[in-house]
């Protein structure tokens, strides 16, 4: 057998010699020999040998009661584990506890979204723009308008042919009555494209609707112009010039500076670009939903901030909407309004919009040039600010609204069938 020499390297030694010098030179015992270095021992791993298997654990069925909690939260040791369903196969009481407090950890799973946070990109630009602020900024106006459509660009990103083809029904409120229109996820963009397109001309953009001539500058005019002169029905071609005209108008409007008092024409109305831009995040944000049913996936409302502005834009547009139907006869019939002059105060309703991006708003009742008082207030309304969005983009019945009501109920119907009309295709 070979052993090894610190000197001389490996020698060979007779085993079986007589005077036992061999063997005393193998273990490095007899005299005149130096220390030897043990022959390496092969671990179980590195040749290959089955590992042993850990002894089970003998343990008293208390015991094994008390471990059950630790094993419902995978907390037990591997040797602990075993033994707990080793037992749980001979014991049913414990296996009915084991049972229940399984369930009871899944109720302490809190599921999370795989969705981002939709604030979160406008808490990294605020960041960003900290550190380094940008030396022409977007307006404050502009930036609801620029968060939603990268929101809804987001959800479109990962959309296969199913889904840009997948049926959507628009719908809005009309007269004293709901509309709808059926169209597809491609259809809904190319609604966006050719209704943001108001906007893009104003500031001397491209119209995307070329050479395609409408009847009118009315969004619903421009739409259907848009989708009859396509041979063929929209598809996710109409995601790109979409993204671009959004980014186009963003870019633009931060050369305008903060006034944004520019008219924007749909029509039969005109509003200043900076209340333009909170109509077109609206729109994005109710159309973004729209699409977001149609294909089966959670969709969050706008941040708190953005979601204050779209609703301020709607109050304040709410007394020009109720002398609109007043003079088509809509109105609850009762008492004539009495006539205020403009700056004056008159009758008003209280707007209480609670949650998120909520406030107050006192809406003037019988003039649009009156202004809305307290002591003159003659009803309250409080809605959700979701719900009284959806209320303002048609998508809620004004008989349906979950409002608390008090005070005069001919101008609490009023005021939310004038929501209700704010909507359109």
């Amino acid at each position: 057998m070979r052993a090894y020499d610190e000197d001389d390297g490996y020698e060979e030694h007779d085993a079986h010699h007589g005077n036992g010098e061999a063997d005393d030179a193998v273990t490095g015992t007899g005299p005149g020999t130096g220390a030897r270095i043990p022959l390496p021992r092969a671990s179980v791993e590195d040749g290959g040998r089955v590992l042993p298997a850990p002894a089970p654990l003998a343990l008293e069925h208390q015991v094994l009661t008390s471990l059950l909690g630790a094993w419902a939260l995978a907390a037990c040791s591997a040797q602990e584990a075993a033994a707990v369903e080793a037992h749980l196969g001979e014991c049913e009481a414990c296996t009915e506890e084991a049972l229940r407090l399984r369930e009871a950890v899944t109720l302490l799973q809190r599921p999370e979204s795989l969705d981002l946070d939709p604030a979160l990109r406008t808490r990294v630009l605020d960041g960003c723009l900290e550190r380094r602020p940008p030396r022409i900024p977007v307006p404050e106006w502009a930036t609801p308008y620029d968060a939603e459509t990268a929101r809804l660009d987001a959800l479109l990103q990962d959309f296969g042919d199913a889904e840009w083809h997948a049926p959507v029904r628009l719908r809005w409120f009309e007269g004293d009555g709901t509309a709808s229109r059926r169209t597809t996820v491609a259809g809904v963009i190319a609604h966006l494209l050719t209704v943001d397109g108001t906007v893009a001309v104003t500031l001397g953009l491209d119209d995307p609707l070329g050479d395609i001539t409408a009847p009118s500058r009315a969004p619903a005019a421009r739409t259907e112009a848009y989708w009859r002169a396509s041979h063929y029905p929209p598809t996710r071609a109409v995601r790109a010039p979409w993204r671009e005209q959004s980014h186009g108008i963003v870019r633009t409007v931060a050369f305008t500076g903060d006034a944004g008092g520019m008219p924007v024409s749909y029509g039969d109305f005109e509003l200043p670009l900076r209340d333009a831009m909170l109509d077109r995040a609206f729109e994005c944000w109710v159309h973004a939903e729209d699409i977001a049913e149609a294909v089966d996936y959670p969709y969050a409302p706008p941040s708190a901030r953005h979601l204050n502005g779209m609703i301020d834009l709607a109050a304040r547009m709410l007394p020009g909407v109720l002398a609109a139907r007043r003079l088509a006869g809509l109105a609850t019939p009762g008492d004539r309004p009495r006539l205020v002059a403009a700056g004056e105060p008159g009758r008003s309703l209280r707007l209480e919009i609670e949650g998120s991006g909520g406030g107050e708003w006192l809406i003037p009742l019988d003039s649009p040039g009156a202004v809305g008082s307290a002591d003159h207030e003659v009803a309250h309304v409080a809605l959700d600010g979701v719900e009284f969005c959806r209320l303002a983009a048609g998508h809620v019945p004004p008989a349906e609204a979950a409002a608390g009501q008090v005070g005069d109920r001919e101008a609490i119907r009023d005021v939310l069938f004038a929501a209700a009309s704010l909507s359109r295709m």
